[in-house]
């Protein structure tokens, strides 16, 4: 049977048209039951639906048909394995595809998993359950009138097996429709009222009271997506990614480009200018007048509860606030305290808003560098929400309720949970078991903000284990940062070769009977990487031609050989995007037969290679580049280690070690040229622990070091990547993967220009090569580490390098900083990094007219769409990385007291960072007064950027060398702190201040307590292997 179906959809031009589409309705669909006896369906292969499925009192046996709206509330629910035998209709995954392709693709994942018993039955195209829409009937009922009629249906088709389709929904208009068909339905609630033995069901279905406190005056109203866009097409409004700052989460910030055309930063503060937005979101922001701007704001650390905060900086303050939570205080002090603490923080929160409608809100447009120069940093407010970026949130109960006790009822109680993130606001669920979540790290959902609730309202998700416990957290991290740590699926391994482990080069099948793929197996070709390197990208050579000159060439691991484009295996590399290292394991990008295996470039093996080979002359000059798929046999497998000694050992004369020689030789001139054109040499601690053999427990920690032969693989690694990103941007000028690295604000610098006035130090901004040359000058006679210590400082200065599509940017926007080079891209690690392997695809293409390739490779939305993914798994990636060596340094310290000089490298307005150099490890000392009740012991003079104590007798300044104890604080989670991990403490020794620093009577008994920890260390026996972190250099961007 034939219908007509017309849809009106919106081009991309803006223009309507309505579309006609041919619709058949079939006679010969089958319902899913396993042993349905109906002709048709027995005709058929069995159905995934169960004979025995679910019994109930109120429905007997029974299928679950959820509608729409069930799904988009839901889903959390859905994907739990214990709700099964689902019928999903046509209906509803064609709602879903058009509300939410994050939620289709949930459901279409569960679909596929044969263990769930899920199937879908296809009644848009089923003669008896197709239904036509009606005069004036909405889409939405018309779909609600379709869902009724597919389950009436299938109560009719299933009455003699006894089992009875039961439609779930929320929507009482819907449910009270399908009760007067008399068909089975119900709401959401009442279906897991079923399921008795998984009360954890209920209260993942939310359902929070609005009801508020504290006179609580509520949000502004949201502008409307119309509103939005016509503010920014005027240019009224500015749009930017929300980001909130590590360690107070009442202050956020967007980057977002000016109508000028210069990208500036747009400070948030406090919860009413935030105004419902949540970290990531993307969100749309409204100027404060000038008079509102802040000068030389800085991060702050904040680590308490909201409702406890003590008072934050005001609008006009420069230097942020520390509140400690080192010391412990009572319930009672918080209880006494919290009516004070919170009126700070409304406070702070309607500072804007209070002298708003006293001056005139600026234009973007007006905006220039020398009002940033005069009023310092803009400030905001959110006026509308762009795109929502709500994920599910690993969290805890609020300790203040947590500490009420058992209840007598276990009837739902609302709670508030504070999340691991320590950006996200506080959430409000409904839980019947709260006496089994204290204590407990689990995961909830945020579900809705309204403008009458002071904090989102969610619900519970799923419970992950014990606070403490070190799988649980190592869980969390991986889930707070958004890194897909599941073990790959069937459909993923199904793309590895079919030989296995056992896989061989073949000269047919691997294209170089037919020329496509060069065979170099005779070049002298090895790899050097760190020690214990499995997953090797990267292999060189070098020698001398007739001429003179020399052959370089970079080989790399050829994955897309392996690695088709849209397979189940390329979909999932694109999904993960990186490898995450943390400190204990690695979570790769791809399956390990692939990763440590068949596209490895180890020792005495042929592997398939994408080979960069140089003509270079004395003086490493490019005389000519060439690139071709290759087939090579590594001679060596080399640690850096083991190459620096072949470099330094002058009876070492073989053909392997004139090779490395000459790459050192050559390396060391590209270095020099590339810092005289301005790249910088930065720097960043580097964290090395060395783990127990059993539990994988920390059992000591070192600095990371570098030999000549890092700088030498990184110089010719960095030339590939230069050279292939001219190439693939000359044939692929709108869609090619290049990697930039804006240039910093000289704003960004302000404090740390401050700091080094009074040492007599000026750092030139003016460009890279003037920033460079001004750290090499930068030398302290007595102090050999000032240099590197003022180095890690100007990292953190630098703006975050990110992937994009050439087609999205002008030329002259292609710059990267921190290399001093115009064009540059990622091509040297294609095991690890995805945006490699679409490098690699781009290359290929440029060389092979031939070549096949996806579509997605010439469309420059894709592609920038996937640039999106691929800066934000590697942000999370180095986020997780970094908490990680934070949860192993906390295991490290924990029983241990450590005494160590260290260097101040961050001022706040009560309190202190300091850099331990031994460890690279740093923590806060707070510089509250022990009597909590009397003025802090040193107070933030904005004008020198530094502490001073009241009888201006001492002083902290930025560089500062200390002396410190570090210990864990294993004291009992105080009711204020918003983060159950145990913190590292850090306690002043050296300056002596009065009420900051240890007494000398305390340093006595914490001295002793050192020499007991010593005592306890373990043996070197113990200590398996060495662990590097963060293995991107900083210096690389």
């Amino acid at each position: 049977m034939l219908k007509n179906k017309s849809f009106v959809k919106r081009t991309r031009k803006g223009n309507i048209v309505r579309t006609v589409k041919e619709h058949y309705l079939r006679d010969d669909i089958v319902c899913g039951y396993e042993n349905c006896q109906h002709a048709v369906c027995s005709e058929q292969p069995k159905g995934p639906l169960s004979a025995t499925p679910r019994d109930s009192v109120q429905w007997g046996a029974h299928y679950l048909v959820p509608d729409t709206n069930a799904f988009v509330n839901q889903i959390d629910i859905f994907e739990r394995p214990v709700i099964d035998d689902v019928v999903v209709l046509s209906t509803v995954l064609d709602e879903l595809r058009g509300l939410s392709m994050a939620v289709y693709n949930r459901v279409r994942a569960i679909i596929r998993d044969k263990d769930r018993r899920w199937f879908v039955f296809s009644n848009e195209h089923h003669r008896e359950t197709f239904v036509d829409r009606l005069p004036n009937e909405s889409p939405n009922d018309r779909n609600d009138r379709a869902i009724r009629a597919a389950t009436k249906w299938l109560t009719a088709h299933l009455h003699d097996a006894g089992i009875k389709p039961v439609m779930v929904t929320n929507d009482e208009d819907n449910l009270r429709k399908a009760r007067a068909d008399e068909i089975a339905a119900c709401r959401m609630d009442e279906c897991l009222r079923v399921y008795s033995e998984h009360p954890e069901l209920l209260d993942m279905m939310g359902s929070v009271n609005l009801s508020e406190t504290d006179n609580w005056s509520g949000y502004p109203e949201h502008l409307t997506s119309v509103q939005i866009q016509a503010g920014l097409k005027a240019s009224v409004l500015l749009q930017g990614t929300l980001q909130i700052a590590p360690y107070n989460y009442l202050e956020g910030s967007i980057y977002t480009k000016f109508p000028d055309g210069k990208e500036r930063r747009v400070l948030i503060v406090g919860r009413k200018d935030m105004n419902r937005a949540v970290q990531g979101d993307k969100i749309a922001v409204k100027l404060h007048p000038k008079s509102q701007w802040r000068k030389a704001p800085s991060a702050a650390l904040v680590d308490e509860d909201e409702d406890a905060v003590p008072d934050i900086s005001k609008a006009d303050s420069a230097a942020p606030v520390v509140p400690d939570t080192s010391r412990k205080s009572s319930s009672a002090e918080v209880t006494g305290e919290r009516a004070h603490k919170r009126a700070r923080v409304s406070e702070q929160d309607g500072s804007a808003a209070a002298t708003e409608d006293s001056q005139e809100p600026v234009n973007p447009s007006d905006v220039t560098d020398n009002d940033l120069a005069d009023e310092g940093e803009p400030t905001g407010y959110v006026v509308g929400i762009v795109r929502r970026n709500w994920r599910s949130y690993c969290a805890f109960l609020d300790p203040n309720f947590a500490s009420r006790g058992s209840r007598a009822s276990s009837g739902p109680v609302t709670v508030s949970v504070l999340a691991m993130d320590r950006r996200i606001p506080k959430i409000k669920i409904r839980t019947r078991q709260l006496d089994v979540l204290a204590g407990q790290r689990f995961v909830v959902a945020i579900d809705s903000w309204p403008k009458e609730s002071r904090y989102p309202q969610g619900h519970f998700v799923r419970a992950l284990g014990d606070a403490g416990d070190k799988a649980t957290e190592t869980e969390v991290l991986l889930l707070e940062h958004d890194v897909p740590f599941q073990p790959f699926t069937k459909n993923v391994l199904s793309d590895l070769p079919l030989e296995g482990s056992s896989w061989l080069f073949d000269a047919e099948r691997d294209q170089v009977s037919c020329g496509k793929r060069q065979d170099i197996r005779d070049l002298d070709i090895c790899s050097i990487d760190p020690p214990g390197c499995t997953d090797i990208d990267d292999a060189l050579h070098a020698f001398e031609l007739p001429n003179g000159n020399y052959q370089v060439g970079v080989h790399i691991a050829d994955v897309t050989n392996f690695v088709k484009p849209n397979t189940a295996m390329d979909k999932e590399a694109a999904h993960r995007s990186t490898t995450v290292y943390l400190v204990d394991r690695r979570i790769d990008m791809l399956p390990e037969l692939l990763g440590t295996n068949l596209c490895s470039l180890m020792s005495n093996v042929d592997r398939l290679a994408f080979s960069c080979i140089w003509e270079m002359d004395q003086e490493a000059n490019i005389v000519n580049v060439k690139f071709h798929k290759s087939v090579i046999h590594s001679k060596a497998s080399l640690t850096y280690e083991q190459a620096q000694d072949r470099i330094d050992d002058p009876n070492m004369n073989d053909t392997i070690t004139k090779g490395i020689r000459t790459l050192n030789m050559l390396a060391k001139k590209l270095r020099k040229r590339r810092t005289d054109a301005g790249a910088l040499t930065l720097s960043s601690p580097e964290v090395r622990f060395r783990l127990e053999n059993d539990s994988q427990d920390p059992v000591d920690v070192e600095m990371k070091a570098l030999k000549e032969t890092n700088a030498l693989v990184e110089e010719f690694m960095l030339l590939a990547n230069i050279s292939v990103a001219g190439k693939i941007y000359e044939h692929f000028p709108d869609s090619a993967i290049l990697r930039r690295h804006p240039e910093p604000p000289a704003q960004n610098f302000d404090n740390l220009q401050q700091a080094l006035k009074h040492l007599g130090i000026q750092l030139e901004t003016g460009s890279s090569l003037a920033l460079a040359q001004s750290l090499d000058r930068a030398v302290l006679p007595d102090d050999p580490y000032f240099n590197n210590l003022l180095r890690i400082l100007t990292t953190r200065c630098m703006m975050q390098a990110q992937y994009f599509c050439s087609g999205t940017c002008t030329p002259e926007d292609f710059r990267h900083y921190g290399l001093a080079t115009g064009i540059y891209t990622h091509f040297t690690s294609p095991i690890r990094r995805y945006a490699d392997v679409m490098v690699h695809r781009l290359l290929h293409s440029a060389i092979d007219r031939d070549a096949s390739f996806g579509s997605e490779l010439t469309d420059k939305t894709k592609m920038s769409e996937q640039c999106d993914v691929l800066n934000h798994r590697h942000r999370m990636a180095q986020q997780a990385g970094r908490a990680s060596v934070e949860l192993y340094t906390n295991l490290f310290f924990k029983g241990k007291t450590v005494e160590e000089p260290g260097y101040v490298t961050q001022i706040l307005q009560n309190g202190f960072s300091v850099l331990i150099p031994s460890y690279g490890i740093e923590g806060v000392v707070y510089t509250n007064s022990k009597d909590s009740s009397g003025p802090p012991a040193l107070e933030y003079v904005k004008e020198d950027h530094k502490l001073v104590s009241s009888d201006s007798s001492s002083s902290i300044e930025l560089f500062q060398r200390v002396r410190v104890i570090l210990q864990v604080d294993d004291k009992p989670v105080s009711a204020n702190v918003s983060s159950m991990r145990r913190k590292l403490s850090l306690r002043l020794i050296e300056p002596q201040i009065k009420d900051i620093s240890v007494t000398i009577d305390e340093l006595k008994l914490l001295r002793a307590a050192a020499q007991e920890s010593r005592k306890g260390k373990m043996s070197d026996d113990k200590i398996i292997e060495m662990v590097s972190k963060h293995p991107e250099e900083v210096k690389t961007i």
